[in-house]
């Protein structure tokens, strides 16, 4: 992949977040109780995953002992968090050399067990982690008779 592949990637997982945060917004009201806690699970744990790596990218430890918070943000919570978190990836991404995305990262899953990831396969992990979850998230809203966000690459290039 070319720096360019990475950083259409996090574009496109920054508007497609947007996109989903904003159709929830607007129907949240309309789902069950149960309906809008799934939702917000899935929305935090979209966005645990996105702040552990980020963590890894940058070397530092974090204090998630799973892929989700401890306790359930609230959904502006989630938004405001979520919009800084793509925009710390998009401006990460932007400051890389094409060498460093094939640079091995070491790090400990949540689950205690080593790893090691080259920066671009956390990265494409991120974006890709994203997506299959917010299909989930649209899978919810659709089962409602409610409209999910638009989510994919063409939609993309044709905004």
């Amino acid at each position: 992949m070319t720096h360019t592949a990475y950083t259409q990637l996090i574009d496109v997982k920054r508007w497609a977040d947007l996109g989903l945060y904003e159709a929830i917004g607007q129907n949240l009201d309309r789902l069950t109780n149960e309906d809008s806690f799934i939702m917000l699970r899935i929305l935090d744990h979209i966005h645990a995953v996105d702040r552990i790596f980020q963590h890894h990218l940058c070397g530092l430890p974090h204090t998630f002992k799973a892929a989700r918070s401890e306790n359930m943000p609230t959904l502006e919570t989630l938004a405001a968090s979520a919009r800084e978190v793509d925009d710390w990836y998009a401006a990460y991404v932007a400051g890389l050399r094409e060498s460093d995305f094939e640079e091995p990262i070491d790090f400990v899953f949540t689950s205690g067990k080593p790893a090691r990831m080259k920066r671009g396969e956390i990265i494409l992990h991120v974006c890709m982690h994203g997506t299959y979850h917010r299909g989930n998230a649209g899978a919810v809203l659709q089962l409602r008779g409610l409209t999910p966000s638009r989510d994919s690459v063409t939609d993309f290039l044709e905004q």
